[in-house]
């Protein structure tokens, strides 16, 4: 039975939910992966498919955006409505400062 919006699984969910929220904030695949303490490679396998995100990013994604867990998992929409303002690129799909998660 699909999960999700719009009949997503929550593997494909939470991809997207990623890519939404790289956009919003204007971070690349290395920005990110610097963020949560990964490898561009690593993050780009799970952005593809190819590897799962684990519970233990999930928790660490939940950090680097300031996004409640279960704000994550309902989707692109939700997660970048409730991502800070401080985290928002001053254009959609620019850049802005970089934080990493401890």
């Amino acid at each position: 039975m699909p999960t999700g919006p719009v009949g997503l699984d929550s593997e494909r969910t939470l991809r997207s939910t990623v890519a939404a929220l790289m956009h919003h904030t204007g971070e690349n695949q290395t920005d990110l992966a610097r963020g949560l303490r990964l490898t561009q490679g690593q993050v780009s396998r799970k952005q593809n498919g190819r590897a799962s995100w684990s519970l233990p990013d999930l928790d660490r994604l939940s950090a680097h955006y300031g996004i409640p867990v279960p704000d994550l998992m309902c989707g692109p929409s939700r997660a970048v409505e409730m991502l800070p303002a401080v985290r928002r690129a001053a254009t959609i799909g620019g850049s802005q400062s970089l934080f990493v998660v401890s």
